[in-house]
């Protein structure tokens, strides 16, 4: 389930939905404005800012955390202080915003940042410690909905939008993100079983229209991955003779971006020698 995507989505329909899971809401929260930035030497892409609409105002940095990563928090850190540091004049303050589905899912070792994480500059959030989804902000219901089981997320899922029909102003808006949601989390039901699900029609949404397209847009992507791995495999096996299993398996496995840098690369090779440190090195700068 892509739920960084989800969540992104729902932080720009509606900022101010990041405060909602903070202790006390600043006077500003309104203000604020949903990006993402990037920090160059070195360069650190942060996808969750939230920026305030007045000068000098507080930046909050956003983190959504569905996997395991015990670096996590020396990543966070490290971008959020370089880009406070790169854009020192424009805030007078920072705020960072960890959300995690549970405490299992937290970094395992914490002392290093013990001072920081026991500060009020920094919240983690666990959704699976918020209270029941009913009595939730439905934007703040809509977070957690991405959590719950296959079992449960259906009834929840109906709940929220007869709720929405009934309370918000947002209800179009909102819809879509309930059927994104469901969408992605049920993946392999048909159109047809999603519809009687929710009691709705998918092609009246955008997510249908928007998943469709986003599908057409993959399969594209990858025709030109295999016509590039297969012509520079052709390229290959034409200067240096039979190229082995292993070697083709890599090459057809490489996103576009390292195949057309791999295609002007191999202008430079006099053995597959070179190739091999080519992709070892490519291998090396993944890890």
């Amino acid at each position: 389930m892509r739920r960084d995507s989800i969540f992104y989505k729902l932080f720009q329909q509606y900022p101010s939905l990041l405060f909602q899971l903070l202790p006390s809401l600043p006077t500003t929260a309104d203000g604020y404005r949903f990006d993402s930035v990037a920090v160059k030497e070195p360069k650190f892409e942060i996808d969750g800012v939230f920026l305030p609409s007045e000068s000098d105002g507080v930046v909050y940095f956003c983190e959504v955390q569905f996997q395991k990563d015990e670096q996590l928090y020396e990543r966070v850190f490290a971008e959020s202080f370089l880009y406070f540091y790169r854009n020192r004049d424009r805030f007078s303050d920072w705020q960072t915003v960890i959300i995690y589905p549970s405490r299992s899912t937290e970094q395992t070792s914490l002392q290093p940042y013990r001072a920081l994480l026991g500060c009020d500059q920094v919240h983690r959030v666990y959704l699976s410690e918020l209270v029941n989804i009913r009595d939730l902000p439905i934007w703040v219901a809509l977070i957690v909905l991405t959590t719950l089981e296959e079992s449960q997320a259906p009834d929840e899922a109906r709940y929220l939008l007869q709720r929405t029909s009934v309370e918000s102003s947002s209800s179009r808006a909102i819809i879509e993100l309930v059927t994104t949601i469901m969408v992605y989390k049920f993946e392999n039901l048909s159109q047809k079983e999603v519809e009687a699900m929710l009691g709705i029609t998918l092609q009246e949404t955008r997510v249908y229209r928007e998943i469709k397209a986003e599908g057409r847009e993959e399969g594209l992507i990858k025709g030109r991955e295999q016509e590039a791995a297969s012509l520079i495999l052709r390229l290959l096996t034409k200067r240096f003779g039979v190229v082995s299993v292993d070697v083709r398996s890599r090459i057809s496995g490489l996103p576009l971006v390292v195949l057309e840098d791999l295609s002007e690369a191999i202008l430079d090779f006099v053995s597959l020698d070179d190739l091999q440190v080519w992709l070892a090195e490519y291998e090396k700068r993944r890890k």
